[in-house]
């Protein structure tokens, strides 16, 4: 049974060794803090969607895994290992009406993630290069302009030999796009659940794709 089946059945069941089995898998995914001077507010990106500077929700994960751990091809060529962890993204919504966006696992394992690539009709590649892609989330694609809600994805993978390990980071950054909000877009209990959920996403993408 895989990690997602298993997190799953906490909301099934209740089942306390599954709480414990999920904690325990991700013990090793660490939050730190975002500074105000982050990368991700200081793009183009960020100042289009966020025409007013909205306050965010915002976290940055990170997960560190030893090179001899990963599996060789994918340390072989710049950027393999950064599109490796988007392979967790798979969601079905809405396929009748885009079936000329990524779906299937099959098309999701063989892409590269390009600049416009569209995912489930909830994902769209805005930027990448060696060693990170930015997505945008929080509607369908479809919704060009400023949206009610919107957010940015960073994945990152960055090889550090010298420290004997390739690190993984997942930063998040949501806002509301249209008119002027006063508050974060999540409160404190959505704040808490979409970190389980990050720290989920990073860890499954990462041992499914990356670990051999």
């Amino acid at each position: 049974m895989g990690l997602i089946s298993r997190t799953l059945k906490v909301t099934a069941f209740g089942s306390v060794a599954t709480i414990g089995l999920f904690f325990g898998s991700t013990r090793n995914d660490e939050f730190v803090p975002m500074a105000a001077t982050d990368p991700i507010f200081q793009s183009p990106f960020y100042k289009k969607f966020n025409p007013n500077n909205n306050p965010t929700t915002h976290d940055l994960c990170v997960r560190r895994i030893p090179l001899d751990k990963i599996r060789p091809e994918l340390l072989e060529k710049k950027g393999k290992l950064a599109t490796s962890p988007q392979r967790a993204f798979l969601e079905r919504k809405y396929r009748a009406e885009t079936p000329d966006q990524l779906w299937d696992r099959k098309d999701l394992l063989k892409n590269e993630y390009n600049v416009g690539t569209l995912i489930t009709d909830h994902f769209e590649v805005l930027e990448k290069t060696d060693d990170l892609i930015t997505i945008r989330c929080g509607d369908t694609p479809r919704h060009r302009d400023v949206r009610p809600a919107d957010g940015l994805f960073q994945i990152g993978a960055v090889v550090k030999p010298e420290q004997g390990i390739a690190e993984f980071t997942l930063k998040s950054c949501f806002f509301q796009g249209e008119g002027k909000a006063d508050a974060v877009p999540m409160g404190p209990w959505m704040d808490w659940a979409h970190k389980q959920y990050t720290k989920l996403w990073l860890e499954s993408g990462v041992l499914k794709n990356v670990v051999r």
